[in-house]
C-alpha cells in the first residue's frame, strides 16, 4: 500500500492506494519488453481512469457532480461526504505539485507529488482570483474507490510564473510545467507514473475547456456537461455536442534491413545532438499504414512498404492548439534509401547503424536528467530559482560530449528504437495484421 502524505493539514489529501496496471499487449508485442520495464508509457496507465462508473453509482459523473453541485453553499461548513472530493489545481497548463525527500536525503534525489487539495481550499484559491467557485468550476478526472475518493481538477490561471503558490506558501507547493514533471518522474516507480498519467489526463481536459469555448456551429458559447466531460451549445437552435478533442499522430522508426541501419531525423526546436523518429498528423481520410508511408515520403523522400504497429502513448504536451496527442507507434521498412530532406519539416535525416545507435542510448545519461529536473522542481517549491538548466548536456563516460542521443525514456520513440536495437531487424515479415512477430526486427 503507498500513502502519500501530502501535508499534516487536514485540508490535504492523504492517497493511498493499491495499484496494479496491467499493459494490454497484442500479439505482436508478446516477445518484447520495454527498455527501461515500463508497465505502460508515460502518460499512459492512468489509475483513475481504469474503469467508469455506472450512472447510478456513487462514484459516477453525474453522481459525483449531484453532490458536488449540494455541497459547494455550504463550503466551508460542509459535511464530509462520502465519496469525499480532492482538487488538482492547474495553472496555465502547470499542475499544483509539492516535492519531498525519501530515505537518506544524502543520497536520494527529491520526488514531486501532485497538489491534491480540499474543496475549502480550492474555493479559497479562487476567491483570491476574484472567481466564485460552482460546479461548473471543476472537471470530473475519476474515483480512487479504494479511498473513498473523487478527483476533480480546477484552472486557476493568472499572469504568475513559476514559484510559491500564493495563500498557500507554508505548504511549499508550486506550479510546474508538465514537461518538467515528466523529465523529473522516476520512471522505474510505478507511482510516479500514475501521478504523471493522472496530471496529463487532467492537463488535456482543462486544455480542451480552454479552447473549445465557443460553438463551431453557430458561434454561440459552449457549456460544460456532465461534469466536464463534454460541452453543448447554449443555443436552444443549435444545441451541438461537442467532446474531447484527441488529435493522432503516427510516429515511426524507419528501417533499412538490408543494411541494418535506421533513419532518424532532427528538428530545428530540438536539443543539441538529439536524434529521433520521424512522424506527423493523420489527415482526414487515410489509414494509419497511410499516414506512415505519406509522411515519410514527404519527410524525407523515402518510400515505405510493409508497416508493422508497436504501441501507443497520450501525449497531452504537444503544440498549443492540441491538448492531447495520441502518438501510435510504428515500425516501418524502407523500398528505397535515397534521402531527400524537406527542409520545412526537418532539419537534417540520416541513416544509422545499429551499433551507433546502441551507444546513443547506452550513453545517454537519462538517470542526470531526472535527478536535475528533480532538483529543480524542489527548488521552485521552497521559492529558489536555480539557474540551472534543464537540458542537461549528456555525456559519454569519458565525459565528452555524446555525438548523438535519443529521446528519454518517458517518450514512446525512446522504445522504437531501443526496441529495434535489442531485437534485431532480419527477416521479418511484416504484413499490417495483430499476428506479425517483431521477433526479429
Amino acid at each position: 500500500m503507498l500513502a502519500l502524505f501530502l501535508s499534516s493539514s487536514s485540508s490535504y489529501l492523504t492517497l493511498s492506494r493499491s495499484v496494479t496496471l496491467h499493459l494490454s499487449r497484442r500479439t505482436t508485442l508478446s516477445s518484447l519488453t520495454m527498455s527501461t520495464n515500463l508497465r505502460t508509457h508515460a502518460y499512459a496507465g492512468n489509475p483513475l481512469k481504469s474503469k467508469t462508473p455506472k450512472s447510478t453509482d456513487t462514484f459516477s459523473p453525474s453522481s459525483a457532480f449531484e453532490s458536488l453541485k449540494a455541497l459547494i453553499p455550504q463550503i466551508p461548513n460542509h459535511p464530509t461526504p462520502s465519496p469525499d472530493f480532492k482538487v488538482l489545481p492547474f495553472s496555465k497548463g502547470r499542475p499544483l505539485v509539492f516535492s519531498s525527500v525519501g530515505g537518506d536525503a544524502s543520497t536520494t534525489s527529491p520526488i514531486w507529488h501532485l497538489g491534491w487539495i480540499s474543496l475549502a481550499d480550492c474555493k479559497g484559491m479562487l476567491a483570491s482570483r476574484g472567481v466564485d467557485m460552482d460546479e461548473d468550476s471543476l472537471v470530473y478526472l475519476g474515483p480512487n474507490v479504494e479511498e473513498d475518493l473523487v478527483c476533480w481538477a480546477v484552472d486557476v490561471s493568472e499572469e504568475e510564473g513559476d514559484g510559491v503558490v500564493s495563500g498557500l506558501e507554508s505548504r511549499k507547493v508550486c506550479f510546474v510545467e508538465l514537461r518538467t514533471l515528466m523529465v523529473a518522474a522516476d520512471w522505474v516507480d510505478q507511482r510516479a507514473m500514475d501521478e504523471l498519467a493522472i496530471a496529463g489526463h487532467a492537463r488535456a481536459l482543462l486544455e480542451w475547456h480552454n479552447v473549445s469555448r465557443f460553438c463551431g456551429s453557430c458561434g454561440g458559447t459552449n457549456v460544460a456537461k456532465e461534469a466536464g466531460r463534454r460541452k453543448q451549445c447554449s443555443n436552444t437552435a443549435c444545441g451541438k455536442r461537442v467532446y474531447p478533442r484527441v488529435d493522432p499522430v503516427v510516429i515511426m522508426l524507419v528501417i533499412d534491413r538490408e543494411n541494418d541501419r535506421a533513419l532518424l531525423s532532427r528538428q530545428s526546436r530540438y536539443v543539441p545532438r538529439m536524434w529521433s523518429c520521424l512522424a506527423g498528423f493523420i489527415e482526414p481520410g487515410e489509414s494509419l499504414e497511410e499516414a506512415v508511408r505519406r509522411e515519410t515520403w514527404e519527410e524525407t523522400g523515402i518510400e515505405v512498404g510493409d508497416v508493422v504497429y508497436h504501441s501507443s502513448q497520450p501525449w497531452p504536451v504537444g503544440p498549443s492548439g492540441t491538448p492531447c496527442q495520441l502518438m501510435l507507434g510504428f515500425f516501418a521498412f524502407a523500398k528505397t534509401l535515397d534521402i531527400n530532406v524537406d527542409k520545412e519539416e526537418l532539419e537534417d535525416a540520416q541513416w544509422h547503424s545499429r551499433e551507433d545507435v546502441k551507444k546513443a542510448l547506452a550513453f545517454a545519461e537519462y538517470r542526470k536528467a531526472q535527478r536535475t529536473a528533480a532538483s529543480k522542481i524542489e527548488q521552485i517549491c521552497k521559492g529558489v530559482e536555480k539557474s540551472k538548466s534543464l537540458t542537461t548536456d549528456f555525456n559519454v563516460e569519458s565525459g565528452e560530449l555524446a555525438p548523438m542521443f535519443i529521446p528519454g525514456p518517458f517518450a514512446i520513440a525512446h522504445h522504437l528504437i531501443s526496441t529495434w536495437v535489442d531485437q534485431g531487424s532480419c527477416n521479418v515479415h511484416s504484413k499490417p495484421q495483430a499476428s506479425v512477430s517483431l521477433s526479429s526486427l
